[in-house]
């Protein structure tokens, strides 16, 4: 509502300002009336037919007595009335005279479920939080699949790591995280890994590589689908990507497009959410040293031709500080946590410093092969990937 003040001050109706942020203005109005305190509340009344509290309290006394105690209300109030003939009150008024004393409880030993905190997670450089997940590729029968690994860096959107396998398994993406942590050059407590709460990434032999390196690992809430949203829409991407076939003929297959298509996506794919930059030039740190170049030449095109420029002066927005999952509703505190954000430097793989990395995978006999990227000298090329 403080936003929607903000722009009243401008100039802006009430109606074009909600419409903007996607406000209902009765929503806005209803709000803009404060609301009365308790002692201005009008206590409320106590109807003819309620109970006394003599009353409440005989009621009281009675399914606390020894004959009683163990008994059901509706038990109480039928027995009360054929042994006894007495009624007290409705079976529901004991069940509410109860409530009030908090004694309704469930008695059997049901199973408590754990409350599950939800992700806050924040990342204002590279290489401070990685989001990864599995996706199942089809394979060339029916019930035959692929499991494809995959590591996002949140800030960058980049491929980090990523495999694919006969299996899910934990000895799997502990080989994988392993090569991977290697190749960024990641230093104890600057990485916090989010995953799903599937069987590989809550496997002990991957938990003991993390605890081994001070990496920070967070898990989405059970049966949640939004907690890890990066890595949804990256196998979204892909999927709905020019040539992604209905089912891999064989494994072989699989590797193959996997191996063209992780090339593409880092440093060919532009996202929007990156103002249509690709993944590796945010991840390598190019992206405003790009961002200055496109404002150069939008200034140039804006000299020849003014007229064209019906909104003024071109502008290039900058990319976002700082990228979320699940951002807290309270702006002040993500504003805060921005401004206290980890920004470690990234330290390079190796001491070429136009060398990329592509990821990594699994060879059918089960030997890590790590597929390396280099840039070629034409820019903006899709680097090849060498072999070791």
């Amino acid at each position: 509502m403080s936003a929607i003040a903000e722009l009243r001050t401008q100039g802006i109706s009430a109606s074009e300002a909600c419409d903007a942020l996607g406000v209902h203005r009765a929503t806005y109005y209803r709000r803009q009336r404060p609301e009365p305190s308790r002692a201005e509340r009008a206590p409320r009344p106590t109807p003819d037919r309620a109970l006394s509290a003599g009353e409440r309290q005989a009621v009281l006394d009675v399914l606390h007595g020894d004959r009683f105690v163990d008994r059901s209300p509706a038990q109480v109030y039928a027995t009360l009335l054929d042994e006894d003939e007495t009624y007290l009150c409705s079976a529901r008024t004991m069940y509410r005279i109860l409530a009030n004393e908090q004694e309704v409880q469930e008695r059997r030993n049901q199973r408590r479920r754990p409350h599950y905190t939800k992700p806050e997670l924040v990342a204002t450089a590279p290489n401070q939080v990685w989001t990864w997940d599995l996706t199942k590729l089809r394979g060339p029968e029916k019930w035959t699949y692929y499991y494809l690994y995959v590591v996002l860096d949140l800030f960058s959107r980049m491929i980090v790591a990523w495999m694919l396998a006969h299996r899910e398994s934990g000895e799997l993406a502990r080989d994988l995280f392993a090569r991977a942590y290697d190749q960024q050059g990641i230093e104890p407590g600057q990485l916090i890994v989010h995953a799903d709460r599937g069987s590989a990434p809550t496997a002990k032999t991957l938990a003991q590589l993390h605890a081994d390196l001070g990496i920070e690992r967070t898990f989405s809430r059970p049966r949640v689908s939004n907690d890890n949203p990066f890595s949804e829409s990256g196998f979204k991407t892909m999927k709905y990507a020019p040539g992604y076939p209905d089912r891999f003929g064989s494994y072989e297959h699989g590797l193959s497009w996997c191996r063209s298509f992780v090339p593409a996506y880092n440093y060919e794919h532009r996202h929007s959410g990156l103002q249509y930059l690709t993944p590796a030039a945010v991840h390598s740190g190019e992206a405003g040293a790009r961002l200055a170049r496109r404002l150069e030449v939008l200034e140039t095109a804006h000299r020849r031709h003014p007229e064209r420029f019906v909104r003024g002066a071109p502008v290039v927005t900058e990319l976002p500080e700082a990228v979320w999952i699940n951002p807290p509703e309270d702006r002040s505190r993500a504003i805060v946590e921005c401004a206290n954000g980890r920004k470690p430097s990234l330290r390079t793989a190796t001491a070429d410093q136009a060398e990329g990395r592509a990821g990594s995978r699994i060879a059918e006999g089960g030997e890590l092969v790590l597929g390396v990227v280099r840039h070629s000298a034409q820019q903006g090329s899709v680097p090849q990937q060498e072999l070791h």
